[in-house]
């Protein structure tokens, strides 16, 4: 009896192990690449039939099916992953070595199943991807950003940085864009803050979005972009593309990282140098982590109007402190008075987004840059989310509210045939 066939029903493992490599040998592989999924599907199943049959492995139908299906995904997909991936509420995937995958659903993680062979079967999988961007991961080079085919992000590191084994992070964006709807749907805004920042951006303001890991500041700057008019020549600029605009001219530039011999690596400050080049309307950058953020205030100071960015940072203050950080790395020696009225000058508004204890995102703060107080940039709250405590299940409660200030950029809004109300800003009576 051969070691396939005293395998148990429950136990597929070693069977699928097994019988893939056979599998492999069989399939014509330059064929089968051009051939579609069916009828790949009907050959493997017809040679999996031979296979299950020359073994004397006792499968039912089920399960064989199911064989087929990860026998497909490890050739033509991303193995263990694949269920992962064709589930629409899964937002995040995180391997943590090959022995544990967790998954972020409604904004909670949860440990699943799922599990890879070993660490060169995780390792197959990472390699898959990366090389299908041109990206690579090796010891040379053992960190990675990359992207699938429907737009997720990519991040995987393996060892020697990685001490237990290789990890990778999928962070998903799904089929189906989310709409400025959607934030409305799930109390993530107010209509009242949906409408202010429309305006916005079609009033062509600076707008940086600001916010922690995961808590939704790529999602919310698609949700802002589809505002943008088709008129313009929007040029995106990102470390892995990710960003999924609907208008019809848009430019989207990524960067490189360097060669197998440490060369020719492309950064985001040159992508926005060169982005000036080319006759954009508006920039955006998917989010400023360096020296970039000089060039990007730049361009906001000198007629690119409306450019939107994305910052980690866990309050709008911080967001200005991580910026003038950031700028101060480009190494030009700026005092920081004039690094500070390059912020003020450039910026409009900040927005603070954040993801609850519950696992719901939230826009928290809606301020306005006015201008500076000696050396301080000076802010004000136009909306904010106020807490009120959570209930017995975990849901957070509050309430988003107006300051009562009306925001100065209300006369550029204005200018552009945007009148907001009043009564938009008016904080409501106390019962």
């Amino acid at each position: 009896m051969s070691p396939v066939s005293m395998i148990g029903r429950t136990d597929l493992g070693a069977v699928k192990a097994a019988i893939h490599r056979k599998l492999i040998h069989k399939l014509n592989l330059d064929r089968v690449t051009e051939a579609s999924r069916e009828e790949v599907r009907r050959e493997v199943g017809s040679i999996l039939e031979a296979l299950v049959v020359g073994e004397s492995t006792p499968m039912n139908l089920q399960e064989r099916e199911r064989l087929v299906q990860e026998v497909l995904d490890e050739v033509f997909g991303l193995g263990p992953l694949e269920p992962l991936l064709a589930d629409p509420t899964v937002a995040d995937i995180l391997v943590n070595t090959y022995k544990h995958v967790y998954i972020e659903r409604k904004g909670l993680l949860e440990r699943t199943s799922v599990q890879f062979r070993d660490d060169a079967h995780l390792m197959a999988i990472i390699d898959r991807i990366v090389s299908a961007v041109g990206r690579r991961v090796d010891e040379s080079s053992p960190m990675v950003d990359a992207r699938l085919a429907d737009g997720s992000r990519v991040n995987a590191i393996i060892p020697p940085l990685a001490i237990d084994g290789p990890c990778l992070s999928i962070r998903r964006f799904g089929h189906n864009r989310l709409m400025a709807e959607d934030l409305l749907d799930n109390h993530s805004m107010t209509p009242a803050m949906l409408e202010l920042l429309q305006g916005c951006v079609k009033a062509r303001l600076n707008i940086l979005i600001s916010g922690g890991t995961g808590a939704g500041k790529t999602t919310f700057l698609n949700v802002l972009s589809s505002y943008i008019s088709n008129r313009e020549r929007v040029v995106t600029i990102e470390d892995a593309a990710e960003l999924q605009f609907n208008q019809e001219h848009v430019v989207r530039l990524e960067t490189r990282p360097p060669n197998i011999e440490g060369k020719g690596s492309i950064q985001q400050r040159q992508l926005v140098i060169n982005a000036l080049r080319m006759r954009p309307d508006r920039i955006i950058v998917g989010e400023v982590r360096g020296e970039e953020a000089l060039d990007m205030l730049q361009a906001m100071n000198t007629g690119h109007d409306g450019s939107l960015t994305t910052i980690h940072a866990n309050s709008p203050r911080d967001a200005l402190s991580r910026l003038e950080t950031m700028v101060a790395m480009s190494n030009l020696n700026l005092p920081e008075n004039a690094i500070r009225r390059q912020i003020a000058s450039a910026l409009d508004v900040v927005i603070q987004v954040s993801r609850m204890s519950d696992g719901t995102r939230k826009v928290v703060s809606i301020a306005e840059i006015t201008g500076m107080e000696g050396d301080v940039v000076t802010m004000q709250d136009i909306f904010v989310f106020r807490k009120r405590g959570i209930r017995e299940n975990g849901e957070v409660l509050g309430d988003f509210l107006p300051t009562g200030i009306r925001p100065k950029f209300s006369e550029r809004l204005l200018v552009t045939g945007i009148q907001l109300p009043m009564s938009m800003f008016e904080v409501p009576r106390e019962r």
